[in-house]
């Protein structure tokens, strides 16, 4: 057995600090008919809000500051432009979304430039109305201000198509004035073709250019150039690949980024054990690939599950090994690696994740006048979705932005209220997490279904309405669930229930519960346990 000399600490010290997940759905691929695409906002520092900004006009001179999405660092101002679209989230009033997953890659770091990639996002949503239009003003304002983030990802999914793009800076060059004459980016773009699923989470996955085919493939002009002069490539150009120059594959990312997009292409298609030695990092000779064709029409809430996953019935599956506890618990706490008697091992990365702020599953709907966002906040596993239109006038008051933060609680915000029964659920996942997720489930087909029937003719301040009233309705329906869980589940019992859902008293006195449930363990902690400390625990008789 060879040691795993891990590259998990330095993946989530800088890129993989806001680790996420993107999953791509194309519309000829969806049962619902719609370019579907989803996002986890994976940061330990993240806090989950709804973010909105309204349509406007500008006067002519007027300037649009640009702070850093992550740090809350200003960066610098850019000329505004003279009208911006309207956003909800990460989706604009022409059902345009952008997504994102931070791959790092080879550190090329302009300390010049003012545009990050949170920045370019919502510059993009402003301004555009398609995939292709926000790739190119990408490009162009790169190249004008300077790209001030690592390598990353895009995901960008209008109507009628959805793109991935990669990104990474140029190697700064500075003149005697200390200006920076190499100022920009370097990038390579793919279309996702119709009837196929996609994916990224934090590793670059675009392989070689297609030169000659504008219609699936844009790329910047010098991204090849940049790597000779780098001395990271020397090949012809049609053997250059984009990964495999600016973000080398190791078993960290593999283990802990591709795995994800594994998983996800496992679940919906055929032929994927092919792929296993290479997700799990034991192989990383042969690429998996950019997409696949599923082998069935993926629907909304099907997507939606799959950002719960924790790689179940797969050799990765948190659930089964003594890490998961007495109660199958699929998480490991940070960090992602820990070393024992010299040899260093590996907690699993799953997409569901503890330190999600925030994550979403959009639907750009083609010949709709509105696409649908749907939106959670907290980790998936145990957060339910909220629909909201494209056409959404504003953010629900337990969504809005500056209502609690991750250092100050808020007895008004739908992210601690989501977080306080995560956290309770982690104690007994097996069961509280699997109450929580069939109530989940209930609503959510329920509300999917509802949505689906909905005129997309009804006037746009209906539809707004009608997203942010469910948002407060749910907030207190999640309220009073917390409550319902802690009644229930208190002390590491389980309160006898009636048929009706109220708890059964002991016949006696109302006050008094019957006795309760007391599970057992799993037989892996069992065995665990008794291989640690049977001979003082074994009952003598």
């Amino acid at each position: 057995m060879k040691r795993l000399f891990l590259t998990l600490a330095a993946m989530l010290g800088t890129a993989g600090a806001f680790a996420c997940t993107n999953l791509i759905v194309t519309k000829g691929a969806s049962a619902n008919g719609s370019n579907m695409c989803t996002y986890a906002a994976d940061s330990h520092q993240l806090y989950g809000t709804l973010h909105y900004s309204p349509a406007a006009d500008f006067p002519a001179g007027a300037m649009r500051e640009i702070v850093d999405w992550d740090s809350g660092k200003r960066l610098g101002e850019i000329p505004q432009a003279a009208h911006v679209y309207s956003v909800i989230g990460n989706m604009n009033e022409h059902q345009l979304v952008i997504g994102e997953t931070t791959y790092g890659g080879r550190e090329f770091i302009d300390t010049t430039a003012i545009l990050d990639y949170g920045s370019l996002i919502y510059i993009a949503l402003e301004r555009c109305r398609t995939a292709r239009e926000a790739i190119l003003l990408i490009d162009e304002l790169t190249q004008k201000y300077g790209y001030a983030s690592e390598g990353e990802s895009f995901t960008l999914c209008d109507p009628g198509e959805i793109w991935i793009m990669e990104i990474i800076g140029k190697n700064p060059k500075f003149d005697k004035k200390g200006r920076n004459v190499n100022k920009g980016s370097v990038w390579v773009a793919k279309r996702i073709p119709d009837g196929y699923i996609s994916g990224h989470a934090n590793q670059s996955r675009i392989t070689t250019i297609d030169f000659n085919d504008p219609e699936n493939c844009l790329y910047a002009k010098d991204v090849i150039k940049q790597a000779r002069e780098q001395g990271i490539f020397s090949g012809k150009d049609e053997e250059f690949s984009f990964c495999d120059v600016y973000n080398p594959l190791d078993f960290g990312a593999a283990r802990g980024c591709e795995a994800r997009v594994w998983s996800f292409f496992n679940r919906f298609a055929d032929g994927m054990d092919e792929y296993l030695d290479y997700a799990m990092g034991y192989d990383l000779q042969k690429h998996m690939p950019l997409y696949i064709k599923p082998n069935k029409k993926i629907s909304t809430k099907e997507l939606a599950d799959m950002m719960r996953d924790h790689y179940e019935g797969t050799p990765m599956d948190m659930t089964t090994d003594i890490g998961a506890g007495g109660s199958h618990l699929p998480y490991r706490w940070r960090p992602m690696e820990f070393e024992y008697q010299g040899w260093e091992y590996v907690n699993e990365r799953a997409i569901a994740t503890q330190q999600t702020g925030w994550w979403y599953v959009a639907q750009a709907r083609p010949g709709k006048n509105h696409g649908i966002f749907w939106f959670g906040v907290d980790d998936a596993a145990t957060s339910p979705l909220m629909p909201f239109f494209s056409c959404t006038n504003g953010a629900p008051e337990c969504l809005r932005d500056g209502n609690g933060s991750l250092i100050e609680y808020s007895e008004t915000s739908m992210y601690w209220a989501v977080s306080r029964i995560a956290q309770f659920a982690y104690l007994r996942y097996d069961k509280i997490g699997a109450e929580v997720r069939s109530i989940i489930d209930e609503y959510e087909t329920g509300m999917i279904a509802k949505v689906d029937a909905m005129s997309d003719s009804e006037s746009a301040q209906s539809l707004s309405s009608f997203g942010i009233d469910n948002a407060a309705g749910l907030f207190r329906r999640w309220q009073d669930l917390d409550k319902y869980l802690l009644v229930k589940y208190i002390d590491g019992n389980i309160k006898r229930q009636n048929e009706d859902g109220t708890f059964m008293n002991n016949g006696f006195d109302k006050s008094i519960p019957e006795f309760p449930i007391q599970e057992d363990y799993s037989e892996k902690w069992k065995e665990n346990v008794v291989r640690d400390n049977g001979d003082i625990l074994r009952i003598r008789k």
